[in-house]
């Protein structure tokens, strides 16, 4: 059963999430702190699939050993960030969280709650919705260096000092631009994972390559219609996101370019050694109507499937 099919439960406020979790009450009421805590403890108070209606980031210095990427062990085993997105399903399962080893993190974990409604009339409102990183699933995680750990804890110790000591009309202004740069600071290390995992990375586009040509070639475009970016990363094993960023970082194209790249690739091919006609090389190619087919054609090539297979043939003859 996928993690979306099993129940869970929503927490409205930061203060039902502290009271739940049997946490002292947030000094403020749309963002906190809390650092120093196990999270076993910490699940076994509450639910253990729940949503929250805000952001949360968290550091852990453990993420069950170090993880193993292909055959190589790729990242730092220093800890790392999670990030969640409001509305996002998380937590452990009863088997993931008898995993954990009791009191691992004790007095280490930070969790950093949000509310969108702190940051209401702030750029970073809707900045924050372009870090395409609270989206990733867990095993996706930043892992940390030593001198990145530093630099990020560096930023916590100044959020929870802002909040805990001196909460007046300067405080919220002051905590946006630690929070920009604690989300800036993780785009950059996010960046640097995706180099250090660069092997990995070249395997799975390889495998997503395969995938595509599969799909197309054994015609499940006629049953299932144009690969989505979820399909591709449910075969991958990863995050829609993290799929389109490691793209992104390999060659430019995200994941639905790439799709649409592969698209036009045996588009030209049944156009160039085919018979079969614009409206059925559409529907082998998974498209319900012919014109969005010729649409998206003509947009990535600059001329239409006709123009294309008209070329090609004059092409032909003349040599």
């Amino acid at each position: 059963m996928k993690k979306e099919d099993i129940p869970f439960y929503k927490f409205d406020s930061l203060s039902e999430a502290h009271r739940t979790f049997g946490l002292p009450l947030p000094k403020h009421p749309l963002i906190s702190i809390v650092n120093g805590i196990d999270e076993k403890i910490f699940l076994e108070l509450g639910p253990h699939l729940h949503a929250l209606s805000f952001y949360k980031i968290s550091f852990r210095p453990y993420f069950g050993g170090k993880l193993k990427y292909g055959q190589t062990y790729f990242d730092f085993d220093e800890g790392g960030l999670l990030f969640a997105a409001p509305n996002q399903i998380i937590g452990k399962s009863e088997e993931e969280l008898n995993a954990i080893p009791q009191g691992t993190c004790a007095n280490q974990q930070i969790i950093l709650l949000i509310h969108p409604d702190f940051l209401w009339n702030f750029p970073l409102a809707k900045k924050i919705k372009q870090y395409s990183f609270f989206s990733y699933s867990s095993r996706e995680a930043l892992h940390l260096s030593d001198e990145e750990k530093e630099v990020i804890l560096s930023i916590f110790r100044m959020i929870e000092s802002e909040l805990n000591n001196r909460i007046d009309e300067f405080s919220q202004e002051v905590v946006i631009s630690q929070l920009e740069l604690l989300l800036n600071y993780a785009n950059r290390f996010y960046k640097r994972q995706f180099i250090t995992r660069k092997p990995v990375c070249h395997d799975m586009l390889q495998q997503l390559e395969e995938l595509l040509d599969a799909y197309f070639n054994q015609q499940a475009s006629l049953n299932q219609g144009i690969p989505t970016v979820k399909f591709l990363a449910d075969q991958l094993n990863i995050s829609s996101s993290y799929l389109s960023d490691m793209l992104r970082s390999m060659t430019g194209q995200n994941a639905q370019q790439l799709i649409h790249q592969k698209l036009i690739e045996k588009a030209k091919e049944k156009l160039s050694l085919t018979n079969l006609t614009i409206s059925e090389i559409a529907y082998e190619l998974g498209f319900e109507h012919p014109q969005s087919f010729s649409k998206l054609f003509k947009n990535k090539t600059q001329e239409s499937p006709m123009e294309f297979r008209e070329k090609f043939k004059l092409s032909f003859l003349q040599n």
